[in-house]
């Protein structure tokens, strides 16, 4: 059982209300009754400390869970669209349409409402443990040095996680006494910077007490490799332009005191050069930690399902790169997690579930056409399955040997028997009618995807998914009116191969990705490239990527004029193109985890890129001719406003001393 400090906390004001209600009875106040419950009591042994612990842990956001998640912002997904029309749950995606409001604000971390985990009771929950651990007889100094190391860490990340969302926060480092003052109370929100040092200054308190490396029977939990690895994701966010001098957005967001919250340095001033080479020290230690405790990019060494044999003898390295590809998040607690978020076994609402297709009525063993645990709906934009490379490892517009004028016609992949089909064995269905823009692509487009012509692994199958009603992966109407891909195209990151419909027992269960090593990678390559431009060391990093991505470096075909149309030729030669080159390479790395909304935020990017309509070909339609028609699924609104989120009407009527998120 995990305790609930808020509501201890509430009874114990209802307690002390009462108190001073009867306070005229000098008789009552004098009785102390013998079963009263305290704090201390919670701390009373190690099991009932764990307790406590788990409780901080909890307050890690649900993004995991579907209408829960914020990796839903962004144009990498679309959901169920008559969920988002009624207003119930997905609020990531009802955010993207503009539904951001200050009366009720969604995905509302400072308050914890509309589907958010609540980051400042969390943190008061933190505090108590911290205040009361050493209480704990039945533990030795040793073991409460490193709880009180997590915890302190988990207490810095939730402040962090507030400011990424809302940028000056307030600061709460100790609980409130009984006695507090006014002042105390009605707390003001602290500068951007003073709020990043203190975050940093936190993580590194807590490292030195934490394990080198997590055991096999507590993973989830915070080891120093995980510490360091956030750390490196802070430093970074701190350097980033959003942070790190923003006089257009921001030069007139001022505090009480008239002075503004976000610095205003100058580009390649001294103070806004430090933060970067700051976040290059983070994540160069990071790595090197990470790296010593073992971790390193996935790579798939075992051999495939029964179901793949044939193809993985046949085009072995093709098929290499795709099961490391696929089985990337699905392999549990594999070498490239650093850290994860775990879930109790039973939970519902997954993102598994709510992307995972049912299995068709042609199999002859599993639970066939059942929405239950596989919900058939979470999908990808057509953005996102454009924004993927093509098999050069360049975009498609960049691609001189890419048919783009015929890319919406529809084709049938090359026979079985035929020589052009060998490099598409596992990839591609034979003989199989699909669209120009399915072929040619880089392995992580079939890995990931869900698309017509192609696999998807799931329910201890194979399933040659055709996408368009009444076909494997598509519309059933006899099912379903609403339950379908909308887009047209589907998401298999999230999905187990082993995962079955019917029940949560049936699933394979994984943590979802809070950080892995990729990102470090990629986030070396973008600060070295901030600090010094284009070099050899940052392609290195890059091409560390694209090799287990099975696509050629990035020197290479950004240098090549057969395969790099003019416009684009040398763009990784600039500081400028470079930096496209990776946040394009960290938007398909990490698609659909919730990074390219944050990447392109942090370049204050979003307003150009998120008012976009987010399109897909007809999901509820019936043969290739009427399915691959692109249409205009969402409309989408992004405003300069929305760059931080707002705080409630309510706790801004409650404190007199908050100022309110600019244009809110």
């Amino acid at each position: 059982m995990n305790y609930d400090f808020r509501k201890y906390r509430d009874k114990l004001i209802a307690l002390v209300m009462a108190l001073f209600t009867l306070s005229a009875c000098a008789d009552f106040l004098d009785i102390v009754p013998d079963n009263t419950i305290t704090l201390e009591d919670y701390f009373a042994n190690k099991e009932m400390a764990y307790n406590g612990l788990s409780n901080v842990y909890a307050g890690i956001p649900n993004n995991h869970l579907i209408h829960n998640t914020e990796w839903l912002l962004g144009d990498d997904w679309l959901g169920q669209m008559n969920a988002t029309i009624a207003q119930s749950g997905l609020v990531g995606t009802r955010i993207m349409e503009g539904s951001q409001n200050s009366s009720s604000p969604l995905l509302a971390y400072w308050e914890g409402s509309n589907y958010a985990t609540d980051m400042y009771e969390t943190i008061r929950s933190a505090n108590t443990f911290l205040q009361y651990i050493d209480l704990v007889k039945d533990m030795s100094d040793d073991e409460k040095k490193q709880w009180i190391a997590q915890v302190k860490f988990l207490k810095a990340y939730f402040h962090f996680i507030l400011i990424q969302h809302y940028g000056p926060i307030t600061i709460v480092d100790e609980n409130l006494s009984p006695n507090a003052t006014a002042e105390e109370l009605f707390v003001s929100r602290k500068k951007v910077d003073e709020c990043f040092d203190y975050v940093i200054n936190l993580i590194k308190e807590s490292i030195p007490d934490l394990n080198n490396d997590i055991m096999e029977d507590q993973l989830g939990m915070v080891d120093q490799t995980a510490a360091k690895a956030i750390l490196a994701r802070v430093m970074l966010f701190r350097a980033s332009p959003l942070f790190n001098g923003n006089k257009d957005l921001f030069g007139d967001f001022y505090d009480h005191d008239g002075s503004p919250f976000f610095p205003m340095d100058e580009e390649g001033s001294a103070r806004w050069t430090q933060k970067w080479k700051e976040a290059l020290d983070a994540v160069n230690d990071a790595i090197a930690h990470a790296e010593g405790e073992g971790r390193r990019l996935y790579e798939f060494e075992e051999q495939p399902y029964k179901f793949d044999q044939d193809d993985w003898n046949a085009n072995t390295e093709t098929m290499r790169h795709l099961y490391s590809l696929r089985m990337l998040i699905v392999d549990p607690w594999n070498k490239e997690y650093i850290w994860g978020r775990t879930y109790s076994m039973g939970q519902g609402g997954t993102i598994q579930d709510a992307s995972n297709i049912r299995l068709p009525r042609t199999f002859t063993s599993g639970v066939q056409e059942t929405t239950a645990n596989s919900w058939n709906w979470a999908g990808a934009t057509f953005q996102m399955m454009a924004r993927y490379y093509t098999r050069n490892g360049l975009p498609i517009e960049a691609d001189r040997t890419y048919d783009r004028n015929n890319m919406y016609r529809t084709v049938s992949t090359p026979e079985a028997d035929s020589e052009e089909y060998k490099p598409l064995q596992g990839i591609l269905q034979p003989g199989i009618m699909t669209i120009n823009i399915y072929l040619n692509r880089e392995p992580r487009f079939y890995a990931n995807l869900g698309i017509t012509g192609g696999y998807w692994r799931g329910h201890q199958y194979r399933i040659e998914t055709q996408m368009y009603g009444g076909t494997p992966g598509g519309y059933d109407p006899s099912i379903s009116q609403t339950d379908f891909f909308w887009t047209g195209i589907g998401v298999q990151k999230f999905v187990h191969p082993e995962s079955k419909s019917g029940h949560w027992i049936r699933q394979g269960h994984f943590p979802y990705p809070i950080i892995r090593m990729a990102d470090l990678y990629l986030m070396k390559a973008e600060i070295l490239n901030e600090l010094n431009g284009p070099s050899q060391q940052v392609y290195d990093e890059i091409n560390k990527i694209r090799q287990r991505a099975g696509i050629p470096k990035v020197e290479d075909v950004w240098s090549d004029p057969n395969l790099c149309s003019g416009l684009y030729l040398n763009r990784h030669l600039t500081k400028e193109g470079l930096r496209e080159i990776i946040m394009r390479e960290r938007s398909i790395e990490f698609a659909f985890e919730g990074s390219r909304y944050w990447d392109v935020v942090r370049y204050k990017r979003a307003t150009a890129e998120f008012n976009t309509p987010v399109t897909g070909w007809r999901g509820n339609s019936f043969g290739s001719q009427n399915f691959f028609r692109l249409e205009v699924k969402q409309r989408r609104r992004f405003l300069n406003r929305n760059y931080l989120w707002p705080i409630s009407l309510d706790e801004m009527n409650t404190n007199a001393n908050l100022i309110q998120s600019p244009g809110w």
